[in-house]
């Protein structure tokens, strides 16, 4: 999964991003990669994954990884190249999700490159440059389509376009492409998401509070509140954050953070509720895999068949799916054992229809 942090200038981007990879850095256990200067690999919190390392002796742990990057460069008039422009849409056009960091606190040390803090128009100009990128793109596929319609008899063919010309009235009209998803059927919105359209990617509003905030009620918080208020209409997530606060937490030991979260009233850092609010975005779920040599988590989609889970750990389990052992993570953990779960009957052995769930433990079973 990978996350593309936006946002425009002295609105906390750069010093969250920061917070990320220094997070990332000091993760007891878990190994730290920086494949660009701008990509940052963070590991999925999963409490469980170290209670079942306990039960099967091992110090090998392996979670499930998020890629975030940190997207620079975006003004006004990116769509048209100002500024990196074109890089900075590329570089959208890569992510699974998108998290659009908006201002929420006032500091006159901190500059607003728009004058004053106002998150509504923040989130607008940069809505404004995804819209017209997206724009652009459909136009070029209109025209190609267009020449393909005059010499197909396909339906589909004539669908798409029709699809097409109407999602760009709805983006000319400063529409996102993802709110004109809710009404298309589901293979429609598949073609829709085949074309790569910058403002059909999911959404996470990360509403950037000062430190002095982060023990007041939220909900009076007017700035939060216009974000939410977009949100809610864009059907998308919001989390309120503070970057500053995110960042003192990133350089803590491990053993002190827990003692720091719990000062100020929270169970789990801004970054731990950042990617689980990605998950449940984007769909996704884990499977743990337990053993001896290593225990570790495993990212699918929701609704995906034992057979194909199997597959993202080597395609030879795929293709050579047998059955699947499954072990429910609560009943393993009460019982201590495989064979304790046996003696019970609290094992089960699943087939190729199996939907796997979210913590299921699995041992698949295959023929090469």
């Amino acid at each position: 999964m990978k996350l593309g942090i936006i946002g425009l200038p002295n609105v906390g981007k750069s010093t969250l991003f920061n917070a990320i990879t220094k997070a990332t850095a000091q993760a007891a256990n878990y190994p730290f990669c920086t494949i660009e200067p701008n990509v940052g690999t963070v590991a999925v919190p999963d409490k469980r994954l170290e209670i079942l390392a306990k039960l099967y002796d091992t110090t090998n742990i392996v979670p499930a990884f998020v890629d975030f990057v940190d997207i620079a460069g975006l003004v006004k008039g990116a769509s048209k190249g100002e500024g990196l422009g074109n890089k900075f849409l590329s570089h959208i056009r890569e992510v699974d999700a998108i998290v659009h960091v908006v201002r929420c606190f006032e500091d006159k040390d901190i500059i607003h490159v728009d004058g004053g803090v106002n998150p509504k128009r923040d989130i607008e100009t940069i809505n404004t440059e995804l819209v017209l990128a997206d724009i652009e793109t459909i136009e070029k596929r209109i025209e190609k389509q267009q020449k393909i319609a005059k010499t197909s008899k396909e339906i589909s063919t004539k669908n798409e376009l029709e699809i097409m010309e109407r999602l760009l009235d709805h983006l000319s009209n400063v529409n996102l492409a993802r709110t004109f998803a809710e009404n298309l059927e589901e293979s429609d919105r598949e073609f829709l998401k085949s074309l790569l359209l910058l403002t059909n990617k999911p959404v996470i509003y990360g509403a950037n509070i000062a430190e002095t905030d982060i023990n007041l009620d939220i909900t009076k918080n007017n700035l939060v509140n216009e974000v939410k208020k977009i949100a809610e209409l864009e059907k998308s997530e919001v989390i309120v954050i503070s970057a500053k606060i995110e960042e003192e937490i990133a350089q803590l030991p491990n053993e002190d953070k827990k003692e720091f979260l719990e000062s100020l009233g929270f169970e789990e850092s801004g970054l731990d509720r950042l990617i689980t609010t990605s998950y449940k975005l984007l769909g996704l779920i884990s499977f743990l895999t337990a053993g001896k040599p290593e225990v570790r988590a495993w990212t699918i989609k929701l609704g995906l068949k034992a057979p194909q889970a199997a597959g993202k750990i080597h395609s030879d389990f795929e293709k050579g799916f047998i059955k699947a052992e499954i072990a429910n993570y609560d009943d393993l953990v009460k019982f201590g054992s495989i064979n304790a779960l046996k003696e019970n009957g609290k094992l089960r052995i699943e087939g190729k229809d199996y939907v796997v769930q979210e913590g299921d433990v699995i041992h698949f079973r295959f023929n090469v």
